[in-house]
């Protein structure tokens, strides 16, 4: 055989395995989406968010108050991932 025929057989594999795979991916039929899942059950309000909007409410007046000062130091530990048990730490400490 000669390098030319060889060269046209090779093409034409090519091209009959590419019109092979077109018309497989266009007769392949999509599945349904499935539908989203249910969100897992989550309280209507969260009750320190509501004490943290009345503190908000009481404006200068929530510095002196005892349940604000409460609510905002659980809402630090709830950003910085602490849990109430553990001992906060201040440079000025001696260890």
């Amino acid at each position: 055989m000669e390098g030319k025929t060889l060269a046209r057989i090779g093409a034409i594999v090519f091209v009959a395995f590419a019109m092979t795979a077109t018309v497989i991916e266009l007769t392949r039929e999509e599945e349904p989406s499935r539908a989203a899942p249910a969100p897992a059950f989550a309280p209507s309000v969260d009750p320190l968010r509501a004490e943290q909007r009345r503190c908000q409410r009481l404006g200068e007046a929530a510095v002196r108050d005892a349940a604000c000062l409460e609510v905002w130091a659980e809402t630090r530990d709830r950003f910085l991932g602490r849990t109430p048990s553990d001992p906060v730490r201040r440079d000025n400490e001696s260890e």
